[in-house]
C-alpha cells in the first residue's frame, strides 16, 4: 500500500504541494535578486543551462526544464533581443538551430552562481551538510522512481 491514500488526501500535506510551493519561493527570491539585472529567475536558468553544457537547443530547454516548446521559444526570444544569446544554424544540418551565449550572457551567467547560493543558503538556513545531502538523495529517489 502506498503512502498516500485517496480518502485522507489533503493537498497541503502532499509532498507535490510543497515542491511546487518550494520552486516558487525559490524563483521569486531570485527574481527580487535579480531586479536590477533585466531577466527573471526561469530566464537565469536558462543562460546557467546553456554556460553549463546542459544543451544547446530550444527542444533540450524544453524537455529538461519540462516547459512546452512555444514557452521555451518565447523566452529564449527576450533572451535574443536582450543580446545574452543568439540563435546559431548547425553547422552539419541547417534546419537545427543551437543557441550560444554572447560575450554578455557569459558575464551575466558567471554571476548568476552567486545569486542562487545565496538564495539556496536563505531557504536551507539551520540545515546541516548532511542533511542537505539527505534531502537531496531523497528528491532524487523520488525522480528515479518516476523514471
Amino acid at each position: 500500500m502506498g503512502l498516500y491514500r485517496a480518502e485522507t488526501y489533503r493537498v497541503e500535506d502532499s509532498v507535490g504541494w510543497l515542491v511546487t510551493r518550494l520552486r516558487s519561493s525559490i524563483f521569486a527570491a531570485v527574481d527580487r535578486e535579480l531586479a536590477g539585472s533585466g531577466i527573471s529567475a526561469a530566464q537565469a536558468g536558462i543562460l546557467l543551462y546553456l554556460a553549463h553544457g546542459r544543451g544547446d537547443r530550444v527542444a533540450d530547454i524544453a524537455r529538461d526544464y519540462s516547459y512546452d516548446t512555444g514557452a521555451a521559444t518565447r523566452m529564449v526570444a527576450r533572451l535574443a533581443a536582450k543580446r545574452l544569446l543568439r540563435r546559431v544554424p548547425d553547422a552539419e544540418d541547417g534546419r537545427v538551430v543551437r543557441l550560444e551565449l554572447t560575450a554578455g550572457g557569459r558575464k551575466l551567467a558567471a554571476e548568476l552562481p552567486a545569486v542562487a547560493a545565496k538564495v539556496l543558503n536563505q531557504h536551507l538556513r539551520g540545515f546541516t551538510h548532511a542533511e542537505l545531502g539527505q534531502l537531496k538523495g531523497l528528491l532524487q529517489r523520488m525522480l528515479d522512481n518516476h523514471g
